[in-house]
């Protein structure tokens, strides 16, 4: 596990800059600004990237520490799968006039490889759980925080009973301590996830609730749950892509609101009734 220390590969580098000679400072320098590409490339691609020659990275890795190249290349690539930003930049950009096209290629591949691989049985069975749940209890923080209020915002038209958690000020815990059998969970878990997110899914499991769980494509597969959906969030520029997550979230909700059927269409009249002689909207 690599611990966010002086012993990490950025914390290295940058622990040993004012040592170094000047090539070799350089080298770190363009490594500060972008680590991934040590992640990503040789040793003598990397020396061109950064206008060193190849005898300057070999020296450099050393003097941080390894013995060579590769073994400093795999703690890099180590520390780059904790997800951060830091090692989603690259050197050689696109220019400006292919930004767009980059992302909207990159937001069609990820949505493909994410709605294939998931498939519409299992989005047809958690929309059917989520309908004949107690209680659904969706949960999320940090980044995931915007993804499950988003779904208990939307999935309230068609389920009654539907909280996201933790609220303002209140703990996990307070919430977990109600969850039963008869429940269902979603927890989303993008990167970069909590040091706690494994503890926190064990206490869920215990509850017995059916459980789905919403990730990146980096986070190890969960069998011991019932679902566990991976999102591709591959970018061409420097933060994640979350189109494959909202396109979950679409159609998650799509299909509840559809298998709802009277029952759904009666509440959604119901609200859009309560809308017009509230003249909220």
């Amino acid at each position: 596990m690599i611990q966010r220390s002086k012993d990490s590969f950025l914390g290295r580098v940058r622990a040993s800059l004012d040592d170094l000679h000047p090539a070799e400072r350089r080298l770190g320098r363009f490594l500060c600004d972008f680590p991934g590409e040590l992640a990503s490339y040789s040793a003598q691609e990397l020396a061109e990237l950064a206008n060193v020659s190849k005898a300057t990275v070999s020296r450099f890795v050393r003097r941080l520490g390894f013995d060579n190249y590769e073994q400093a290349r795999r703690l890099a690539r180590e520390e780059s799968q904790t997800g951060s930003r830091f090692f989603l930049g690259r050197a050689g950009e696109l220019p400006a006039s292919q930004w767009l096209d980059a992302d909207i290629a990159q937001g069609k591949d990820n949505l493909e490889r994410t709605l294939r691989q998931i498939g519409e049985e299992a989005i047809d069975a958690l929309a059917r759980r989520l309908l004949a749940a107690r209680k659904v209890w969706v949960v999320g923080f940090r980044s995931s925080h915007a993804f499950a209020g988003y779904l208990q915002w939307q999935l309230t038209q068609v389920v009654e009973n539907i909280v996201a958690i933790p609220g303002g000020g209140e703990t996990l815990g307070e919430h977990l301590a109600s969850v039963g059998r008869d429940d269902c969970v979603v927890v989303f878990a993008l990167r970069r996830r909590l040091a706690s997110t494994a503890t926190i899914l064990e206490e869920i499991v215990r509850t017995g609730a059916d459980t789905a769980y919403v990730t990146d494509e980096g986070a190890e597969p969960r069998d011991d749950l019932r679902w566990h959906f991976r999102c591709q969030t591959t970018s061409s520029g420097p933060l994640f892509s979350h189109v494959s997550v909202m396109a979950l979230c679409h159609q998650i909700i799509s299909r509840a609101i559809i298998l709802a059927g009277a029952g759904g269409r009666a509440r959604l009249q119901c609200i859009e009734g309560l809308n017009d002689r509230l003249n909220e909207l």
